[in-house]
């Protein structure tokens, strides 16, 4: 028996027009509706075919929903919730994909105080961003956190939980606010680190006379694949998340800080100790499967 019959997304980009390829493939009996704010983007999406039906307003496209995802900015979360608001069924699911839990579900629940709100995270995507961007395997193998508040009925997490897994993903629960302070590592912290590197080599092309780009090697080039990331997202990313993104930078600076000292006074054991632990760490995500151990990184030569 399917989770879900009457599936809306709401944002057509990347993450959703990746969930409309998957459910296309993993259960395709499920009718989608879409809707996005960009009238070009639904019009790309009509053209894809990704959805049954494109509609023009929020409203309209959750009027016969079970499950509701939005795959919007965590910024405007709120704004768009409270679109639909007056039009959504009293029994339907309403979800997210959003990298910041904790803010996502206080904006939903502010303007649905009603509704069954469950919070997820597919930790997936890449660095491209619009419909044309999606692909039906994006979510197969990687994690899926849900982070239910503790009044959400646990006969609809658990439905939540089955729909991620039929479209290929491990589910993990998780409470909201370690949620976000486990991304600030993960996820929030190497993506600051990538927008700064990247805009201080661009500060420097002038000086170099652009052989920071001529001449990047792979891991500038890893740097810039983060920093290419889309911009409203992870604006809106650190804004939401600030509290555990600040905290974490402060744990980077000052461990920065003891790695400057040790440069400086040729501490080569403590360089040595440092790059051992964070290689082996480096294999444990390879055993996990949660990233390719081929040489160079995969890449085609």
């Amino acid at each position: 028996m399917l989770p879900f019959a009457r599936l809306t997304i709401i944002g057509l980009g990347l993450i959703g027009s990746s969930v409309a390829r998957a459910v296309r493939a993993q259960m395709p009996t499920v009718r989608i509706t879409g809707h996005d704010a960009d009238p070009a983007v639904r019009e790309r999406a009509i053209e894809l075919g990704i959805c049954d039906d494109v509609t023009d307003t929020a409203g309209a496209s959750v009027t016969d929903a079970d499950l509701v995802i939005l795959c919007v900015p965590v910024g405007a979360m709120g704004a768009v919730a409270s679109e639909f608001a007056a039009d959504l069924p009293a029994d339907a699911v309403v979800s997210d994909v959003g990298s910041c839990k904790q803010s996502v579900a206080e904006a939903l629940a502010a303007v649905l105080p009603n509704a069954i709100i469950i919070p997820a995270h597919p930790v997936a995507g890449t660095e491209k961003s619009g419909p044309d961007a999606g692909f039906s395997t994006l979510f197969k193998g990687r994690w899926c956190i849900l982070t239910p508040p503790e009044h959400a009925p646990e006969a609809a997490v658990e439905r939540l939980r089955s729909f991620w897994q039929r479209l290929g993903a491990d589910v993990e629960i998780m409470d909201a606010r370690h949620h976000d302070m486990v991304l600030a590592v993960t996820s929030h912290l190497p993506h600051l680190i990538a927008y700064t590197i990247v805009g201080t080599a661009d500060d420097l092309e002038g000086v170099t006379q652009s052989e920071v780009i001529k001449y990047s090697a792979g891991g500038f080039r890893d740097f810039t694949r983060i920093a290419a990331s889309d911009p409203v997202m992870w604006r809106d990313v650190f804004l939401s998340n600030k509290d555990a993104v600040l905290e974490m930078l402060q744990r980077f600076s000052e461990d920065l800080s003891v790695l400057q000292r040790a440069i400086r006074y040729d501490k080569g054991d403590e360089l040595e100790a440092l790059f051992a632990r964070t290689r082996n760490i480096r294999r444990s995500i390879v055993e996990q499967g949660q990233d390719d151990d081929a040489p160079d990184f995969g890449r085609k030569h």
